[in-house]
């Protein structure tokens, strides 16, 4: 009897030490996480705002998703507005270069076209496509090209 309680109390004190590392394993924000990223910041933007959209084979349209991510996106960029990015069009492996490029720069183009229908000033947006030359995910299956065919805003 007593060797069943000190199992049982091992295993509740080693259930309890684990659950703090593992939260801050899984991106869980304690209060010591966010002081450490300073307002206005590009990690900032990265960690509380999100920097990347995500879009269709072909498609440059933003969904649903991309345009909560843009509506944040503005927000910040109305809150710091001294603050200039690029945003970066990329496309996934298959196509040609010249078509990737053209693709990709559509894609930064409906970036910027949403933040400045939000009211962020063109002149604070730059673009710029990297096509299918620089990919987030390598792979050539359905889970690596969704995460290529992105739109990443990167603070200057």
């Amino acid at each position: 009897m007593r060797m069943k309680f000190l199992a049982l109390a091992a295993v509740a004190l080693l259930a309890a030490c684990e659950s703090t590392p593992n939260d801050a394993a899984n991106g869980a924000n304690t209060g010591a996480q966010q002081s450490s990223v300073r307002p206005g910041s590009a990690e900032d933007f990265v960690v509380n705002v999100g920097d990347r959209v995500f879009f269709g084979l072909d498609r440059y349209d933003l969904s649903p998703e991309a345009r909560a991510t843009l509506d944040r996106q503005a927000k910040w960029l109305q809150t710091y507005g001294s603050v200039t990015v690029t945003v970066e069009g990329h496309a996934d492996e298959r196509g040609t270069r010249e078509y990737n490029l053209a693709l990709g720069e559509r894609r930064a183009n409906s970036v910027k076209n949403y933040l400045a229908a939000k009211g962020i000033t063109a002149n604070r947006v730059n673009v710029v496509s990297y096509g299918k030359e620089r990919p987030a995910v390598v792979g050539s299956n359905e889970a690596a090209w969704s995460q290529n065919r992105r739109g990443v805003t990167v603070v200057n």
